[in-house]
């Protein structure tokens, strides 16, 4: 799959967070994501291994037990089934694939 720039629209999640799917397959899928300072993505986990890239911003993201302090060029990939969190200290923007593919994060039909 090829997606042009700008062909998914953002979606709100929750308040402060917006996710775009950008490319997916049979067993991945990268999105896009704006998360707004002040913001948090509570504590949870999923089956699914996630693999993050931070190109702007600051977060306090908690993977497992450990806290991380991270700024843009920093880079993640949690487990499947292992809790975490994020805290949104400056607004960031996120680059993160899933794998397996995560179907709430297709885009709509209509797109």
């Amino acid at each position: 799959m090829f997606t042009k720039h700008n062909s998914q629209s953002f979606r709100s999640l929750l308040p402060g967070i917006v996710m775009r799917p950008l490319a997916f397959e049979e067993k991945t899928i990268l999105c896009e994501f704006k998360l707004k300072a002040g913001h948090d993505l509570p504590a949870h986990d999923h089956p699914y291994e996630q693999t993050g890239y931070l190109l702007s911003g600051r977060l306090n993201f908690r993977i497992g037990e450990n806290w991380f302090i991270t700024t843009a060029g920093d880079s993640w990939c949690i487990p499947e089934n292992i809790e975490h969190e994020v805290k949104v200290l400056e607004d960031a923007n996120v680059l993160e694939l899933f794998s397996p593919i995560r179907p709430d994060y297709l885009p709509d039909k209509k797109e």
